[in-house]
């Protein structure tokens, strides 16, 4: 019979050789850092970042797939075979122009990190690690791509940390919106603008008729909701009345009941420009749509509680919002979280090339090292909780097949 004694004897033995580990790594994982920086690849093209987490993997002895789910930038690389699978996820794509605005080559080497330091301790904690390399965060949607073709099927839970600025904060306190991204086409008639220009049907005036009725829109709109618009496509020369207009669009809230119902308000801006000029209209997403984050607060709480272990102070106060992330997907359909993790003394904002630079910098360098000991730490505790770990596995064995292979719906 296991005392309590021995489980905490347990605990500390395991603890410690998961941050020797990484500590063992440090060079490899700031290197992998760098790396992954210094090449920017954008969604889906992240070849040799994928190429690099894969073979980090298999130095660190997890059988590796490069190509995943017929996926070509996606990783799956597997050690252990406990009955508790937790899937550690990698993003590495990056920003067009931008380069690393949003730290994902420090998501890669944190994960990495974490997951090669639960290798070496699957045995003791009946554990399976998955590392995931998830392409595609920023635009795509990466995750949702692995999610339909079964890559969280055989998943207990599942983490990742995320690079951010300013004071650390707990792992609830990131907030993001449900999005979906959308391509309006008008299709009307072309004809000479001055010489006959009753014979024409004017797509470009539909595109201006709906980005005037979102406009209008606005003014109703929660503040908890976001419409963004523009016109990729409006004519073709200023002699010739536009045949075809084009729109690019995204709808964004963080409940999903008030995005559903914000995106029919929106398609009706659209519609109202095809019926007030007479073009015909079609919209069709451009990628899959991504869903709010939904954190597991039991696990939220492990992964706060080692962040401070580690030396970090919580902001209580400190809420981060308004972006979008494909965890969220992850999230909604088994336990998950999505921390952030500061690179301390900071304050560039993601999505910006001074972003960019911050992410290859020493403190990102610790952050790195940070994130990787939290998310290896909060593993082990979960593993060890009694209780959570019962919860967890019930849960994945109540999940019907096929449960995790879902996008959202309209």
């Amino acid at each position: 019979m296991t005392t309590v004694s021995d489980r905490t004897a347990l605990a500390e033995q395991v603890r410690a050789r998961v941050l020797r580990a990484i500590d063992e790594r440090a060079d490899r994982l700031v290197a992998l850092s760098h790396e992954i920086h210094a090449n920017p690849e954008i969604s889906y093209s992240e070849h040799s970042a994928a190429e690099l987490v894969g073979r980090a993997a298999e130095e660190a002895g997890f059988t590796t797939e490069v190509g995943a789910y017929d996926v070509p930038t996606a990783v799956e690389a597997v050690a252990g075979d406990g009955d508790l699978t937790v899937a550690v996820c990698a993003e590495y794509d990056a920003l067009p122009d931008i380069g690393h605005g949003c730290g994902h080559n420090m998501i890669a080497a944190m994960g990495v990190g974490a997951a090669g330091a639960l290798a070496e301790v699957s045995g003791e904690l009946g554990l399976r690690v998955k590392l995931l390399g998830t392409p595609a965060e920023e635009h795509g949607g990466g995750k949702v791509d692995l999610l339909l073709a079964g890559a969280w099927e055989d998943v207990t839970f599942s983490l990742m940390a995320h690079g951010s600025t300013g004071p650390d904060a707990p792992a609830d306190a990131m907030r993001s919106t449900a999005v979906e991204r959308l391509e309006i086409e008008y299709t009307g008639r072309a004809a000479h603008a001055a010489g006959a220009p009753t014979k024409g049907v004017n797509a470009g005036a539909a595109a201006t008729v709906a980005l005037t009725a979102l406009g209008l829109l606005r003014q109703q709109l929660s503040p908890n909701v976001n419409v963004n618009a523009f016109v990729s496509h409006g004519g073709e020369a200023t002699n010739i009345i536009p045949e075809r207009a084009i729109v690019q669009a995204e709808v964004r809230a963080y409940d999903l009941d008030e995005w559903r119902e914000l995106r029919r308000r929106v398609l009706a801006c659209f519609e109202a420009g095809a019926i007030a000029t007479g073009c015909s209209w079609q919209h069709r997403r451009t990628e899959h749509p991504y869903a709010p984050l939904a954190p597991h607060a039991g696990i939220a709480e492990i992964w706060d509680r080692n962040l401070v272990g580690l030396g970090r102070e919580l902001d209580p106060d400190h809420v981060v919002g308004g972006g979008s992330t494909d965890m969220g997907n992850v999230s909604q359909v088994l336990p998950a979280i999505h921390p952030l993790v500061s690179v301390l003394g900071q304050d560039a904002v993601p999505h910006n090339a001074a972003f960019t630079a911050v992410a290859a910098t020493p403190e990102a360098d610790a952050a790195v090292l940070t994130g990787a000991k939290a998310l290896a730490l909060t593993v082990v505790d979960v593993a060890l909780d009694e209780r959570l770990r019962a919860e967890l596995l019930d849960l994945h064995k109540s999940r019907p097949a096929g449960a995790t292979r879902t996008t959202l719906d309209d």
